[in-house]
């Protein structure tokens, strides 16, 4: 009995060693994220600004800077174009490591893309950085996990500390790797590291988006009831359709044109005459413009959203680097501003729950949309959010832009 005592304490003891071990690293990860988010973030502002200003000059370089970008992951890590993708494998047990040549080639790729106007987001790059960086550390410090818990603290540090929403990054990290299932074990460490990096971030000058929506929706008859179910299978049906889309369109141009320098170089010339053409280069970049006026009541376009869809899916499948998050977060505010005029409800609120809504539905989770549009819009219309955040999740199909996400149950069926 005695022993059985002794094993008992040993395996607690050692259960706590690793909980302090991941409470301490998360916050040098949360720290050292940031930092990296901050460099990350405020240099493609900066470029995105010069993009505005000089895009007639810039956008026909488009091909050319896709040539450059195909040539550096050739040149120094080929691997590292698989981007999240490495990162899902690395959670899954499928492979040992990330390279860290992902960081600075992945950095640098996005803000050549920004700079000559391709049209892509930032989240992926963040998330990159913070697992592979996360991941590296606990690696190097030979610490043993037997579940992913560096790699999400990692994650959610890189997501937290971009956008300044800590607890929609927590449980993003913890719902993208499985679908359907929360890792809890990694809660602690992705909120500490969450939070540290989101402060490091903001203390550093990075600015977070907000807005204070203060119109209220109304719940209480049956119109706005019915609105609502409409605006969240709209929502779900444009967020499943833009990552079966990007799937299928990624597939169709690695399959048509296995090169990638050639297939880079070449589609690009169509990409970016159409970016020039359309609007003076308005679905260059990331997308902020269409949330700004999304919620400033500048002018939206009933069609903006789709091609902001179209063109983000273009600029990824052909191989140019980014996220999809931000534009996601644009398609769905200009597509809620389009549906609330149209429903004669409150654009600004449409808006809002489009956002949130859109990227839920696309990246297949639930709570981390929810927690976002609480966090960058507040609370006032939290009954309305969690409807069209479950609504546009029960409609998307298990469908993901993460190709290697992998379901709970299948997941659940392999053990």
């Amino acid at each position: 009995m005695k022993q059985k005592k002794t094993g008992i304490s040993a395996e607690k003891q050692e259960q706590w060693i690793l909980q302090g071990k991941y409470v301490i690293l998360a916050v040098l990860v949360g720290i050292c994220v940031g930092i990296v988010d901050t460099i990350f973030g405020r240099g493609l502002l900066a470029i995105s600004d010069f993009r505005g200003q000089y895009y007639r000059y810039l956008l026909p370089i488009l091909p050319v800077a896709g040539l450059a970008i195909a040539w550096m992951y050739q040149r120094f890590s080929s691997l590292s174009l698989k981007g999240m993708t490495l990162v899902f494998e690395v959670g899954q047990k499928k492979r040992e490591e990330i390279p860290l040549a992902l960081v600075p080639l992945v950095m640098i790729g996005t803000w050549i893309t920004h700079l000559f106007g391709g049209s892509a987001g930032r989240e992926g790059v963040a998330v990159q950085i913070g697992a592979t960086l996360s991941h590296e550390t606990g690696r190097r410090l030979h610490i043993k996990e037997t579940k992913p818990v560096m790699l999400i603290t990692g994650m959610a540090a890189g997501f937290g500390g971009l956008f300044q929403t800590p607890l929609a990054a927590v449980f993003f990290a913890m719902e993208v790797g499985v679908s359907g299932y929360v890792e809890y074990d990694a809660l602690l460490p992705a909120l500490i590291a969450s939070y540290t990096a989101s402060m490091t971030s903001h203390l550093l000058g990075l600015e977070k988006f907000a807005v204070d929506v203060q119109e209220i929706w109304q719940i209480g008859n049956i119109k706005n009831v019915v609105i609502l179910v409409i605006l969240g299978l709209a929502f779900g049906l444009t967020g499943r359709c833009f990552s079966v889309l990007l799937q299928k369109t990624k597939k169709l141009a690695g399959d048509k044109i296995s090169n990638p320098l050639v297939r880079i170089g070449c589609l690009a010339i169509p990409l970016a005459i159409v970016l020039m053409v359309l609007h003076s280069a308005r679905y260059s970049g990331l997308g902020t413009n269409l949330i700004t006026a999304s919620f400033t009541g500048d002018t939206i376009y009933r069609y903006d959203w789709i091609l902001k869809l179209l063109l983000t899916i273009a600029t990824l499948a052909i191989g140019f680097q980014g996220g999809e998050v931000t534009p996601l977060f644009s398609i769905g505010a200009s597509l809620g501003v389009a549906l609330g005029s149209a429903f004669g409800i409150s654009p600004v609120i449409c808006a809002s729950l489009g956002y949130a809504a859109v990227f839920g539905s696309a990246t297949n989770t639930v709570i981390a949309p929810i927690l976002i549009g609480l966090e960058v819009f507040g609370s006032q219309n939290a009954i309305p959010l969690v409807v069209v955040c479950l609504l546009a999740y029960m409609v998307n199909g298990n469908h993901s832009i993460y190709g290697a996400q992998v379901k709970a149950l299948c997941s659940f069926e392999e053990k």
